[in-house]
């Protein structure tokens, strides 16, 4: 109930609302938002597909109003339009109004250029977990445009706070874990009371995700505590890089991990996976770069697919594995 209440605050469903579930439905992304119909008795619809003209003709023909996306799915109706492969006057897209996104870090290029395409559509980005009723504990405000990029806004009957590990509220600008607190906060983990104790403190849920506060209280996600990568002393959020890599021309997908590192301790690394038919060299990125920090430069360049599991977040265990492996094999040749 909680869930449905939130989501029909942020999005106003009404009765002559139409959702577009394609998420599965063990992902609470996908089934949440669809709960907010649930309210005002509207029609949804379940797709089992994800290419860009699937979706885009199944909003044409079932006259959809609302669409919650992945990022990759995004980017994948975005690249087809921008090759010719779907053509927007081919659909029915006046009755769409609004497109929102979650489940992972969203780059405002991203956005950028969907409202290029879509103008008079409205935007939201979507912040919430499994322990906290997926999505909705935060959110931007179709009406907040103008922070793209931000998380949002505690939602509806939901409280934030940017706390230090001992839970206490950090300053306004910087970073720490962010926490949460409201009706749809999880009871425990079932039959593991030591992991929900380590989570569950005064009714705040620790979230293990890092984030700031503007000064508008608005709520930026930095990165997953434990990707945070430790480089010579100096803490590297790999978001941030992943961002800036985004707005590449060539690039269709980055991952930022930390490897490791004999002197440094850990080194930034890019796995870049680029758009078809394009080439790149690893000294082409590098200039990219040249005008971030020193520390934040990946001083390590691979090209190659970047892996996401089927609700859309890239799998950094996977690929630290795979060229940590590499990294020490390496190593160990050098000696």
């Amino acid at each position: 109930m909680c869930a449905a209440e939130v989501e029909q605050n942020h999005h106003r469903q009404a009765r002559g609302d139409c959702f577009l579930c394609i998420a599965p439905l063990y992902h609470t992304g996908g089934k949440m938002h669809w709960f907010g119909s649930l309210l005002s008795g509207s029609k949804a619809v379940l797709l089992r597909g994800i290419k860009p003209d699937w979706i885009l003709k199944t909003v044409s023909e079932e006259k959809i109003t609302i669409v919650w996306l992945l990022v990759p799915w995004a980017q994948d109706i975005l690249d087809a339009i921008d090759r010719g492969d779907v053509k927007l006057q081919d659909y029915e897209l006046s009755q769409w109004r609004l497109m929102h996104i979650g489940a992972q870090p969203v780059p405002p290029s991203l956005i950028r250029r969907w409202k290029k395409y879509f103008p008079d559509q409205e935007y939201d980005t979507n912040y919430g977990l499994s322990e906290s009723i997926g999505p909705g504990c935060v959110h931007l405000g179709v009406e907040n445009i103008h922070k793209v990029g931000a998380i949002g806004i505690p939602g509806y009957n939901w409280e934030v706070r940017i706390a230090d590990e001992n839970g206490c509220p950090v300053k306004q600008g910087q970073i720490g874990e962010l926490l949460v607190k409201g009706p749809g906060v999880m009871k425990c983990y079932y039959n593991d009371p030591a992991a929900t104790a380590a989570v569950l403190k005064d009714g705040w849920l620790f979230t293990g995700d890092m984030a700031r506060m503007d000064e508008d209280g608005f709520i930026y996600l930095v990165d997953r505590k434990k990707d945070v990568i430790i480089s010579g002393g100096e803490n590297i959020y790999p978001v941030q890089i992943e961002d800036f890599l985004r707005a590449h021309e060539k690039i269709k997908d980055v991952a930022v991990i930390g490897l490791p590192d004999q002197r440094l301790g850990e080194m930034a690394a890019a796995i870049i996976e680029l758009k078809p038919d394009c080439q790149c060299a690893e000294e082409e990125i590098k200039v990219f770069c040249a005008p971030l920090p020193r520390y934040k430069r990946p001083r390590k360049v691979i090209f190659d697919k970047v892996p996401r599991n089927p609700t859309g977040k890239i799998e950094k265990p996977r690929l630290r594995e795979k060229y940590g492996a590499l990294c020490l094999v390496a190593a160990q040749t050098e000696r």
